[in-house]
């Protein structure tokens, strides 16, 4: 039974990738099961109470159009920080639904922004125009730094990685591997904008 179950959620996600990234030799690579040299996680949604929530995350960096971005302006938002590079198969099924998610976002109370791990600018702007990413990336290939502010919270030990920080700054989700489905991850985003803020 288990067996059987397994190989229909393998049928699944394959089918599920197929409209998004039918054009993307990765993806599909990705969507046969293929291994291509990156980490990736399961899905798995861990999703932390108000009360558990440690204390903010703070980073910034230069992003790939050359302006700074620090995570102390989005402070009284909610923020969505995917971790991702550019030869990474996933991370390229999941950018249109990264990008349909956002383009949902009520600007004045949420964002995302995406922490390039591996690449430079001209390859981390190639891949947004290739998939139509409208949000920022800061690149930390070089430093590590954003990855290492998150790393006494809930790190990124994949990628993709998807972590979404409440109005005060705080790690309040994470999505480990790709997001399956942007609904997931706008359900997310709208229950911590209805949270309270004091």
């Amino acid at each position: 039974m288990r067996r059987v179950m397994t190989g229909a959620l393998v049928a699944l996600a394959a089918m599920s990738l197929a409209g998004c990234s039918a054009n993307d030799d990765l993806a599909r690579q990705y969507a046969e099961g293929s291994n291509k040299g990156y980490i990736a996680g399961d899905g798995t949604i861990l999703e932390i109470p108000a009360a558990n929530r440690s204390t903010p995350v703070t980073f910034g960096g230069m992003t790939t159009d050359g302006t700074e971005f620090s995570s102390s302006d989005w402070l009284g938002k909610v923020l969505v920080v995917n971790f991702w590079y550019a030869g990474c198969a996933p991370c390229r099924a999941e950018a249109p639904l990264l990008e349909e998610v956002a383009s949902g976002f009520d600007s004045d109370r949420a964002g995302i922004v995406g922490v390039n791990v591996r690449d430079q600018s001209s390859t981390a702007q190639a891949f947004n125009t290739k998939f139509g990413v409208s949000f920022p990336s800061v690149l930390d290939a070089e430093s590590g730094a954003v990855q290492l502010a998150f790393s006494g919270t809930v790190p990124a030990n994949a990628v993709p990685t998807t972590i979404v920080l409440d109005s005060k700054g705080r790690v309040a989700a994470r999505i480990l591997g790709r997001v399956a489905e942007a609904s997931i991850l706008a359900t997310i985003v709208r229950d911590l904008e209805a949270e309270p803020r004091d």
